[in-house]
């Protein structure tokens, strides 16, 4: 008789979000592969009621938008494995038989400079602490966050595999120029407006590149990215441009066209979009903080400080040696394909097969 395995899709609730956005890859991935015939498993979704049958009628669809479900984890289905995709999911298995799969992909809520109450990171750290205990595999998106894992709950055991996101290929989708480009040339940054990202540094040091434009891509209908746009409408920062939530041929146009891609984030447990713009053989320009150094590796351009006189020297001092030497887009394009889901998903795989 065939295992059934769930696998929490829930954050597609939000595909403008990292989480969404894997969670999205899961589901592809899942509709170009999965074959009920022939895996040793039966396989269960659990997502947003809106995406029932949107990967295909060979799996199995759990609504995450039920009330009654997502407030009383005794009305979920038995299953035999158990996959958690978001280490803050409300979500768990209420079997103790049920073999769980918990896949952490930071620790940052718990920081005291991220950006949650005290309170909020005493209630973070108790919800993934009971994960933590009942899970019988803690995956870690990279070596950063299972250094997190040891030292905020000094946990050490077997139970910890490192496995790397997969990062689909983007440069194989059909793009679409976003009607807010023109064709002069321009640096890229995308991501969830928070103030972690720190898109107000961007801000001050396209001040002083008065000659460069910044394209800034994301749902800025946040608080924080409210300020942003208050701030360039009343500083008059003419060389920026919020262009909204892009669409993946959009967002690809945009690697594909930029002349750098720019990414100051200071809090990152693995930082999809510094691979995704190594696809392109694009130089990025990144900070260091959190896993940033370790996926960025010898490939990626770190400010040392994020300041942004110094961060505008680095983009200056590095850019045009970057586009003097073609070997290093094709070192790049190399490295980013070695995050391959194919990759990803083998990792997964034996893990599923193994219980």
């Amino acid at each position: 008789m065939k295992k059934k395995l769930l696998v929490d899709l829930s954050p597609l609730d939000n595909i403008f979000e990292g989480y969404g956005q894997i969670s999205l890859n899961y589901g592809k991935y899942f509709q170009e592969n999965y074959n009920p015939a022939d895996s040793p498993y039966e396989l269960t979704l659990l997502l947003p009621k809106k995406y029932f049958g949107a990967f295909g009628k060979e799996v199995k669809y759990l609504s995450s938008t039920n009330w009654w479900r997502r407030h009383c984890r005794y009305l979920f289905p038995k299953f035999d494995i158990w996959h958690s995709l978001w280490h803050r999911s409300r979500f768990k298995p209420y079997s103790k038989h049920t073999k769980f799969i918990y896949t952490v992909h930071d620790l940052n809520c718990l920081l005291i400079d991220y950006e949650e109450s005290e309170k909020r990171i005493a209630k973070y750290y108790r919800r993934i602490k009971r994960k933590l205990r009942r899970a019988s595999v803690i995956a870690l998106i990279s070596e950063f966050v299972r250094r997190q894992v040891e030292e905020i709950y000094g946990i050490a055991d077997n139970r910890l595999q490192v496995i790397y996101n997969g990062v689909r290929d983007l440069t194989d989708i059909p793009q679409q120029k976003p009607l807010c480009c023109n064709d002069e040339q321009f640096f890229f940054y995308i991501s969830a407006f928070r103030p972690k990202k720190n898109f107000h540094l961007l801000l001050d040091m396209m001040k002083l590149m008065p000659d460069k434009k910044l394209y800034l891509a994301g749902n800025y209908d946040t608080e924080y990215g409210r300020m942003i746009k208050r701030r360039i409408e009343e500083e008059k920062i003419e060389n920026v441009v919020l262009s909204g939530a892009v669409s993946e041929e959009e967002k690809a146009w945009l690697y594909a066209n930029c002349e750098a891609f720019l990414f100051p984030s200071s809090f990152e447990g693995f930082g999809l979009p510094v691979i995704e713009a190594m696809q392109f053989g694009k130089p990025v320009f990144s900070s260091k903080e959190t896993s940033l150094k370790e996926i960025g590796s010898q490939y990626a351009y770190f400010w040392e400080v994020l300041e942004p006189e110094q961060m505008k020297k680095t983009i200056e001092d590095n850019l045009d040696k970057f586009y003097a030497n073609p070997q290093l887009a094709d070192s790049e394009r190399d490295y980013a394909l070695s995050y391959s889901y194919e990759k990803h998903f083998a990792e997964y795989e034996k893990i599923y097969s193994s219980f």
